[in-house]
């Protein structure tokens, strides 16, 4: 009975996990990518909830119960589909961050040249 009430409690503690994970791959994920794998630009706050999900989700794994039901058996299905897609998405939210990255560096080399192009400009007033 105790072990019923644990894989039951266990199931909706992975439910909700695969809820906060859908959403927060839902909105990495861009429309029309290649197969939905491209990914938009992860924020700090989303990587952060990701892992944050991974964590509590990697604790509940180590102490599932050794009985289980249908339903915890599908929360724990849903959630490797979760990971999967994660998995999938992750080379491309690389790439966005890396991309994002450059934009960063070039934009950071115009306002130095602006700030070098000022200072000259006051030097010869």
């Amino acid at each position: 009975m105790m072990l019923a009430v644990a894989a039951r409690k266990l199931a909706q503690e992975l439910h909700e996990t695969n809820q906060r994970m859908r959403f927060l791959l839902d909105s990495l994920s861009l429309p029309g990518g290649s197969a939905g794998l491209s990914a938009r630009i992860a924020s700090p706050e989303q990587m952060s909830a990701l892992l944050s999900e991974l964590l509590r989700a990697g604790q509940w794994l180590r102490s599932r119960p050794q009985e289980s039901d249908a339903e915890l058996e599908q929360e724990f299905s849903e959630y490797r589909k979760q990971v999967e897609r994660l998995r999938a998405l992750l080379p491309s939210i690389h790439s966005a961050l890396l991309s994002e990255r450059t934009r960063l560096e070039q934009e950071r080399e115009r306002v130095r040249a602006a700030a070098a192009w000022a200072s000259a400009s006051r030097q010869t007033l």
